[in-house]
């Protein structure tokens, strides 16, 4: 059979247009704990992700440029997400990078980022120090700081909350920094603390902790912890006789606790910008949509992860990629502070921060928390 014969200059310019059309791609970086005791927050955070560039992509991408993304397990681990973010800038050569999932992670990766001029957006770290880093470090996680004592005024509020006993885990830069922000908080509300207790990551027995906290008699127990301890100390401190309101941090602020806390869950105050409970036409749509997809409802990291890509795509909007990954990158950095964005959390804009020395540094969230407490399966808004 013969084949009509294809000019060459047709064939290169053909070649020319399938290589153009692939690197137009935005390569965008995903580093997150898809295994590990963190995977009950990394993977709802791929998931947001997953979901918005997936919209974006459908209704044309930005600019005609389709969103890729490049997905990096870091396990929760910091050698993990230091490895993955190197990977991601260095080999792979993505334009920006989304992650790590815990603030211990961030602390140890953030600054390969920083580094290399590259922009690192957080979703889901709360810890203090964070954007300290530098001004390639942005998040739209509200931190500890801002939420922890709307919370702790919420539950003095509707529970009646005069003295409390305090729990954290020591050994974690994010159950330690929200440890430091309740401390605080409970000073400027001067609210009476009963007893502080301590605990470890992978503890798993804390009736003697609760119960030195049960003897000491408080009105509620303020917990800083992940999940992974958190919903077992709930479990433990019921079956104690502990019935008294738990006021959480960031970390406890998913619908896994109620499958994690066998029942025990009822009583948790939680605070962050996203509530499933919030009745917006971009929480609906998004709710709606998370749920259709992955059948599975969404939690706060979702919202969050799913509302950044929508935040970053606002700022690819405004830039002209030159072909040169740094100058595109330098591009991001500046048009990302710029980007105001109503979405599943709300309405949202960065705030600069600053470094220890009172420079300029990192973006911080400027987002105000909503305050819920678990009744059954659900988190319901307290006001």
């Amino acid at each position: 059979m013969n084949f009509p014969r294809i000019p060459f200059s047709l064939l290169a310019a053909a070649c020319l247009t399938a290589l153009s059309a692939q690197a137009a791609d935005l390569k965008i970086g995903v580093a997150e704990a898809l295994s590990g005791g963190a995977a009950q927050y990394g993977v709802a955070i791929r998931n947001g992700f997953q979901l918005a560039a997936d919209e974006i992509n459908a209704a044309g991408g930005v600019n005609g440029e389709k969103i890729v993304l490049v997905v990096e397990d870091e396990q929760g681990k910091k050698e993990e997400a230091i490895n993955a973010f190197k990977k991601l800038i260095f080999q792979d050569k993505v334009l920006m990078v989304f992650g790590p999932t815990l603030s211990n992670s961030a602390q140890a990766a953030d600054p390969v980022a920083q580094a290399s001029k590259t922009v690192v957006f957080g979703t889901s770290n709360t810890a203090d120090g964070i954007t300290s880093i530098g001004d390639h470090v942005f998040r739209n996680s509200v931190t500890e700081a801002d939420v922890l004592p709307e919370t702790i005024k919420m539950a003095v509020k509707k529970a009646g909350v005069k003295k409390v006993a305090v729990l954290y885990g020591n050994d974690d830069v994010f159950t330690k920094s929200g440890y430091d922000n309740f401390k605080k908080a409970l000073e400027d509300l001067k609210i009476p603390v009963t007893t502080t207790e301590t605990f470890a990551k992978g503890d798993v027995d804390f009736k003697a902790q609760l119960t030195k906290i049960k003897a000491s008699n408080p009105d509620a127990l303020v917990l800083s912890a992940l999940l992974a301890e958190g919903a077992p100390i709930m479990v433990q401190a019921r079956q104690l006789g502990l019935n008294v309101p738990v006021i959480g941090g960031n970390g406890m602020n998913s619908v896994k606790v109620f499958e994690l806390a066998k029942g025990q869950s009822d009583g948790l105050y939680v605070g962050s910008p996203w509530s499933a409970s919030n009745v917006t036409a971009e929480n609906s749509k998004f709710i709606k949509s998370y749920s259709d997809k992955f059948k599975v409802a969404p939690d706060q990291f979702a919202a969050q992860a799913y509302d950044a890509m929508y935040i970053a795509a606002q700022a690819f909007k405004g830039v002209k990629l030159s072909g040169d990954l740094a100058v595109d990158r330098e591009a991001v950095q500046k048009a990302l502070p710029t980007v105001k964005w109503t979405g599943a959390t709300g309405a949202f804009e960065f705030r600069r921060a600053a470094d220890k020395a009172g420079r300029p540094a990192g973006y911080d969230a400027q987002q105000t928390p909503i305050v819920s407490v678990t009744k059954g399966d659900r988190f319901v808004i307290e006001k």
